[in-house]
This record gives C-alpha cells, sequence and structure tokens, in this order.
C-alpha cells in the first residue's frame, strides 16, 4: 500500500488539466473515476496526504453539472452565484489553513551503544535555522533541520555528514526570490547529498589506507509547516498524526529505505556490474544507498536520496526519526504508541526549572531506547523525537 500518493493541491483544480501537460511537481493520487490519470510527467516529489479529505474540484463538478437543468439565462446567473459562492468558500478555507499558523518544532534525543564496540550513530538537531539560510524568499518564515546518521564501518562518515550536511544545505538553500520553493528545495537536497558525499570520498581517499567508512542519512527539512524528507539507506522517519474519527494515533511513513533486495535497487547494482548476495551489496553491505563506501560506489551503490513532502496539519503530534536499531525490535506502530503513553505518563517527574514537556519527551527517548535494548537489539539505537508545537 502506497502511503505517498498525494491528493491535489489546494486551489489548483481549475487548471489540472492543464497542468498535467507539462512536467508533474508532486506525485497526484489519480481521480477517482479514472485509475490511470495523471501518470505522465517526471515526478519531483511523493507526496503524503494531507489530513483534510474535502475536495473542491469535485464539488464545483457537481455544481456545474446541476446547472444543466436550468435555461440559457438561468444557467449563466446560476454559474456566476455559484463562481461567487465558491470564490468566497475558498477564501474562507485559505483563511482557516492560515490560522494553523507555523507550527513550532523541537527535537530531543537518546542513543545508546547497545552491543557494539563503539557508537557509531550521529545526529543533529537545530529547531530554528531561519537566520542561517538569510536572505529567504519571502513565502519562508522559518526553517528547521533534523538528521539522524548511522554510521558502519567505523564512525567517520556518519560523524562527517552531522558536521558538514547542513552546512551545506545551509549554503544551497534558496536566497532571495524563487519561481517555485518546493522545486528549489528538492534541487537544494539533491545537490546537498551529492556535495556531501563528493567531499567525504574525496578525504577518505586521500587517506593511507583509505577510509571505508560509510553512513545512512534520514533528514528532516522543515519550511514553514512543510516538511522534506531525504532519506539513504535503512533509517526512518514516522510522523504520528492524531486520527479524530477513530481517536487514535497513526504512524506515517515519511522515507522510503534502501536496501539490495528492493527489485530496482539491486537491478541498478547488476547493471553496475556489482551483485546482490545473502540480501547485501556483494554479500557485505546492508544497504544500497548511502554517503561514503567509496569502494562500493562502483558497484552501483549511490547517495542520491529519495525526498518526500509532507504538510503538516493540527493534527500531528511529533516526528520519530531513529535508527534501524530501534525498528529491528519495534514497529513504527509500536514505537509511535510507546512513546503516545510516555507523554501520558502522569508520574514523569519534572526537574526544577525544566518545562514539564521537555520532561515528557525526553523520557519518552530515554525510555524507547532503552526498551530497545532491553528487546535485544545489538545494535547503536538513536531516537529522535520532534515535538509539533501548537
Amino acid at each position: 500500500m502506497d502511503l505517498f500518493g498525494d491528493l491535489p493541491e489546494p486551489g489548483c483544480s481549475a487548471a489540472g488539466k492543464e497542468a498535467q501537460k507539462g512536467p508533474l511537481l508532486f506525485d497526484d493520487l489519480p481521480p477517482a473515476s479514472s485509475a490511470d490519470s495523471g501518470k505522465g510527467g517526471s515526478l519531483l516529489f511523493d507526496d503524503l496526504p494531507p489530513a483534510s479529505s474535502g475536495d473542491t474540484a469535485s464539488s464545483a463538478t457537481e455544481q456545474v453539472s446541476s446547472a444543466g437543468s436550468h435555461g440559457k439565462g438561468e444557467k449563466r446567473k446560476s454559474l456566476e452565484e455559484e463562481e461567487k459562492n465558491g470564490r468566497e468558500e475558498l477564501v474562507e478555507k485559505k483563511v482557516c489553513k492560515g490560522s494553523v499558523g507555523i507550527l513550532g518544532l523541537k527535537g530531543y534525543v537518546a542513543e545508546r551503544k547497545g552491543e557494539r564496540e563503539d557508537m557509531q550513530d550521529a545526529h543533529v538537531i537545530l529547531n530554528d535555522i531561519t537566520k542561517e539560510c538569510q536572505p529567504l524568499p519571502s513565502q519562508i518564515t522559518r526553517v528547521s533541520y533534523f538528521a539522524v546518521f548511522d554510521g558502519h564501518g567505523g564512525v567517520r562518515a556518519s560523524k562527517f555528514a552531522a558536521q558538514n550536511l547542513h552546512q551545506n544545505l545551509i549554503k544551497k538553500f534558496p536566497k532571495g526570490e524563487v519561481a517555485s520553493v518546493e522545486k528549489t528545495v528538492k534541487r537544494c537536497l539533491l545537490d546537498t547529498f551529492k556535495h556531501t558525499d563528493e567531499e567525504f570520498l574525496k578525504q577518505a581517499s586521500s587517506q593511507k589506507p583509505a577510509w571505508k567508512d560509510g553512513s545512512t542519512a534520514t533528514c528532516v527539512l522543515a519550511v514553514d509547516n512543510t516538511l522534506y524528507i531525504a532519506n539513504l539507506g535503512d533509517s526512518r522517519a514516522i510522523l504520528c498524526r492524531y486520527n479524530e474519527d477513530s481517536q487514535k494515533h497513526a504512524a506515517l511513513s515519511l522515507s522510503k529505505e534502501h536496501n539490495p533486495t528492493q527489485y530496482e535497487e539491486r537491478m541498478r547494482i547488476q547493471k553496475a556490474g556489482g551483485n546482490v548476495r545473502d540480501g547485501r551489496v556483494l554479500g557485505v553491505l546492508e544497504v544500497s544507498r548511502s554517503i561514503g563506501d567509496g569502494q562500493y560506489k562502483r558497484c552501483g551503490v549511490i547517495s542520491v536520496p529519495d525526498i518526500k513532502r509532507c504538510q503538516l496539519t493540527h493534527n500531528d503530534r511529533f516526528i520519530l526519526i531513529a535508527c534501524d536499531g530501534l525498528f529491528k525490535v519495534f514497529t513504527p506502530e509500536e514505537a509511535v504508541n510507546f512513546i503516545v503513553s510516555c507523554l501520558e505518563d502522569k508520574n514523569i517527574q519534572t526537574r526544577e526549572g525544566k518545562l514539564e514537556a521537555d520532561a515528557r519527551y525526553e523520557a519518552a527517548c530515554n525510555r524507547l531506547a532503552n526498551k530497545a535494548v532491553q528487546r535485544g537489539s545489538a545494535d547503536n539505537v538513536t531516537v529522535m523525537v520532534v515535538r509539533i508545537e501548537h
């Protein structure tokens, strides 16, 4: 089941047919009546569906069709009134959407070495890098960045990525006015990952012996209320969204994992002259995309991230970013429910001078990391939870 089909963007329904002629910016869900529509064009984003399922385009179509039984004069008058009402409704919806405001984001983290000899994970929490990204396009008021890096073969690749990837991102972030924020941010992320990987490989190859370190990367870039999730490897980002109808918390996957057993990944590796044995590249490397791993780059291992986009809503509670050390012993649903239960625990003690919310989120991170080790995760475990402040 594909969670990343995007519903039509608000306000784009009138020009929908024209928009499909050119390259698509978003991976849209086809309308219910046409399963084959929307296949043309190159896709720049895979989007999660917004929380609201209301479709202004379908309601407008119903209004037009219902006017067909009137005379020409009545039909024109009716259509004019409906267009006016539609415009008022659209303005009202925009006002309601705007009233949510920019949602605050604050990150918390816990890490455990587990049974490994050393800690090869790294992480970055930058709750607000708006000033560093100046001058920003006028449409953007806040930028945040959160990332988890799971190293293998050593700690150098994950540490390098933690120190440099966001610096490169800030340098390449769109400055001044741009035609499309979404398209520019997408290009910025792709260039940032490519540049960071090239920098590390250059440094690694200059050593004697050459460094063989590699690292996954799961980064969440928040531009106002829009999340851009760039992922390499098998760490994951999960969104906790509250469902008002079921009154339960859902775990929505924000990232796509990369391992050599997946068909497209295996085909690329084999085309490059590599092979997949025992679920690993050349029988050794567990992931098919990474930063570093210079010796496997000629075998089809790449540093091009999958990039997803997700619009935050008032029903979203937190973002979980964690390495595979957690997900080897927890499903995303179990992890989200575990965190929710910790946040609702009334027995959590708050130290003097610390906000209750901070204490709860810190406790949730630490308890989840501890529980992963208790459940037998032999890997390093890094748990990052980003609170969504309403």
